[in-house]
């Protein structure tokens, strides 16, 4: 069997992707897998076969306020770059899974080959449903209507966004139009890859949604000696991550002052936005990529932006968490690790000394760190195994 995996984003959206390529790889798929051109070396690391989807999406400057013009024809460029990557890459290939929700071509590129295609979500708000609102995205949806008129307006939106540039694409393969984007690009039987306990789907519901679990690439990698005598040399550290996000330049200080004022040594990732130490003191350290799942489970506590595959890491490690939401499904995030008492939800955007300090003192309680403890005995680690299993039982179908 062989199948494509396709997703456009960061980390977040390409990390589970390659978990469920590995386990597919397994169980004797031939992958190949479709994502921006930043994640190839990290990609073909693992030995799989990359197709590059669009520019590098680490240079993009998520505050910038682009023109009408300049939108429009970012969202054009978008589709055709899709189509343009998918199209050969699909070309042998039993099965396509998207993950997230740019893949506008995906469904398009698998009815064209007629083979089945799978939309995959990796949070329960991105998907709609009667029990909560669409994610915030700045558009203008009527916060004060009920949940199944703002999702109509959500997918209004989409229809505003995608719809002409994606029947371009599909007039010009003699396809017939798309009229309702959004449950187009969903089907009626998504797949939700998060985990049952952290973020159940909700019912009744008008979607068939299955829900494997979080799909965590299994890593193995040991930390590094400088991480490790760093470890060694105290009690357990604050970890600082903000991931793909580019916060601000001051979010390295608030961090290491938040840190030193509750008495906690800090490790720093310096991520997309590249944080940097404040000083050279012994109590601080900057790292780059890491092993999540050795390193999380020896720290404190873990400061983050609330992505779906960090909290689901640090959900697994045991350790309380401070979420630091700045867009889409983080805000989610930020409130069920709030609501199942495992950490605390920071208030969005940057973060300052004083606003840490507090969190961290309520995440440091002995409530928190104990349910956070046992919590981590409920989240399974099979969800992208099963998920694996269950695309090659479609082949059968």
């Amino acid at each position: 069997m062989r199948v494509l995996l396709s997703t456009i984003g960061s980390r977040g959206e390409v990390q589970p992707m390659l978990a469920l390529a590995v386990e597919l790889r397994e169980l004797g798929a031939e992958v190949r897998l479709a994502g921006p051109p930043d994640f190839r070396g990290l990609i073909e690391g693992y030995g799989l076969e990359f197709v590059p989807v669009g520019p590098e999406v680490s240079t993009f400057d998520q505050t910038s306020r682009p023109t009408p013009e300049q939108r429009r024809a970012m969202i054009t460029g978008t589709v055709v770059d899709q189509f343009d990557a998918l199209r050969p890459a699909v070309r042998d290939c039993d099965v396509l899974v998207g993950l997230g929700a740019l893949q506008i071509a995906a469904p398009s590129i698998a009815e064209e080959r007629g083979i089945p295609c799978v939309y995959t979500a990796f949070a329960a708000k991105t998907l709609p449903s009667d029990h909560h609102a669409p994610p915030p995205l700045g558009l203008g949806l009527d916060s004060t209507a009920d949940f199944r008129t703002q999702w109509r307006q959500d997918a209004d939106r989409w229809n505003d966004i995608w719809r002409e540039p994606l029947n371009a694409q599909r007039a010009q393969a003699g396809m017939t139009p798309v009229d309702d984007v959004q449950p187009y690009i969903f089907t009626k039987h998504p797949w939700l890859a998060s985990d049952p306990i952290l973020d159940p789907w909700p019912t009744p519901s008008d979607l068939d949604v299955w829900q494997p679990g979080a799909w965590l690439v299994r890593d193995e990698r040991p930390l590094s000696e400088e991480l490790e005598e760093f470890l060694a040399a105290g009690d357990p550290p604050l970890y600082f991550g903000f991931g793909s996000m580019q916060v601000g330049a001051d979010t390295s200080r608030a961090a290491i002052e938040a840190a030193r004022a509750v008495g906690r040594r800090a490790i720093v990732l310096r991520g997309w936005a590249d944080l940097a130490l404040v000083d050279d003191a012994p109590d601080c350290l900057a790292i780059g990529e890491v092993n999540h799942q050795a390193l999380f489970p020896r720290v404190s506590v873990v400061v983050h932006h609330g992505g779906a595959g960090t909290t689901t890491a640090v959900a697994r490690s045991g350790a309380p968490q401070v979420v630091v939401p700045q867009r889409f499904d983080q805000f989610h995030w930020a409130k069920r690790i709030e609501t199942l008492g495992i950490g605390v939800a920071h208030a969005p955007g940057q973060p300052t000394t004083d606003s840490l300090i507090e969190a961290l003192d309520r995440a440091l309680t002995p409530e928190i760190v104990a349910r956070a403890r046992v919590f981590a005995t409920t989240v399974r680690g099979d969800g992208a195994a099963r998920a694996a299993q269950q695309i090659l039982a479609l082949e059968r179908l």
